[in-house]
């Protein structure tokens, strides 16, 4: 008789179930090796961003989804339809501040998308973001290197658990006080190129990790063509020479975190600035070789608005939780 298979759905489930860090890194590592001999991986979307520029392909929108709860359900309900659209450009991923109030580490969420890509017979990469990996102004203000030095062991970690889609968000440190654009953007754009030096350092040997920069701070005031040359001036000049830099840029078009709510408890229609994405998304293509910018808080955008982005087919899911929350925008989409 053969041997028995693995019951995934209980391994999955005694992971998450477990309090104990290294049980957990112990069935993750199972779930890994189970995932190589199937065909599937953790890779970095860096090359597929850079070539949208150069190449000029598009047609699509790449959703980013930050799946908070239910994960290993609303990621195999995410492999169906990847594998019924014949695409692999999704990426799952969990911001810094989600890993938190959800106890969700990166080696507990990595391992629990692989294993959901195991499940429902999915097969290739699998794209993994560490979303908003912040800094915190005020205790930057305090103590600068502290405060990144703490970003950094998270980064870590999450490179170590196959994040190789890291999106760095210094743009809590953009003081609009100051009278010149460059400086405003000075903090931002100085830690912003010290992060990704930092990953280069530690990323695996040949996988160029994606690293996403941020102009404009969620919920503030909308980006500009002046905010992004500024940041990408600065970036540019401080980081290292040779070294590979962002391959997108997040902007700020209108959105806030978690959506405004009424006095009713209803959430206010958002006022999302379409120009502002695609005229900034061309200008980062066109100026700087980036695959584009991104739209954050798609899901807090009522359902009328997703035909501004492009998709190759029409498909719906049902869950509110499984809405994009990011997207970059494609090269040749129309508004």
């Amino acid at each position: 008789m053969g041997r028995k298979p693995l019951d995934i759905d209980k391994i999955v489930m005694d992971l998450i179930t477990s309090n104990d860090v290294a049980t957990k890194k112990t069935i993750g590592k199972k779930i890994l090796d189970m995932a190589y001999k199937k065909g599937i991986y953790p890779a970095s979307i860096h090359e597929f961003y850079i070539a949208r520029p150069k190449e000029g392909f598009g047609g699509f929108t790449v959703p980013a989804i930050n799946l908070r709860c239910m994960t290993y359900d609303l990621a195999r309900a995410l492999f169906r339809v990847s594998k019924a659209n014949n695409t692999n450009a999704v990426i799952f991923e969990i911001a810094k501040s989600e890993m938190g109030y959800t106890s969700q580490p990166p080696y507990e969420y990595a391992n629990v998308i692989l294993a959901a890509a195991i499940r429902e017979g999915y097969s290739g990469p699998v794209f993994i973001q560490a979303d908003h990996c912040q800094l915190n102004a005020k205790k930057f203000q305090e103590s600068p290197d502290k405060e990144i030095e703490a970003l950094q062991a998270l980064i870590s970690e999450a490179i170590a658990a196959g994040f190789y889609n890291i999106d760095i968000d210094s743009s809590t440190l953009v003081d609009l006080s100051k009278p010149d654009v460059k400086k405003q953007q000075k903090n931002n754009y100085e830690v912003c190129a010290k992060l990704t030096q930092f990953i280069r350092r530690i990323e695996p040997r040949g996988i160029t990790v994606s690293v996403g920069g941020e102009i404009g701070e969620v919920g503030h005031q909308n980006s500009t063509p002046e905010d992004l040359r500024a940041f990408m001036g600065g970036y540019k000049e401080r980081l290292r020479k040779g070294l590979t830099g962002i391959s997108k840029i997040s902007i700020q078009t209108g959105t806030s975190h978690g959506g405004v709510v009424l006095p009713d408890g209803s959430i206010a229609q958002v006022k999302l600035d379409f120009d502002t994405l695609k005229n900034l998304s061309k200008l980062s293509r066109e100026e700087f070789g980036l695959g584009g910018a991104v739209q954050h808080g798609a899901s807090t955008l009522p359902a009328e608005a997703f035909h501004k982005f492009a998709y190759p087919r029409r498909r719906s899911i049902n869950s509110r939780s499984a809405m994009p929350a990011k997207c970059i925008w494609p090269p040749n989409s129309r508004i």
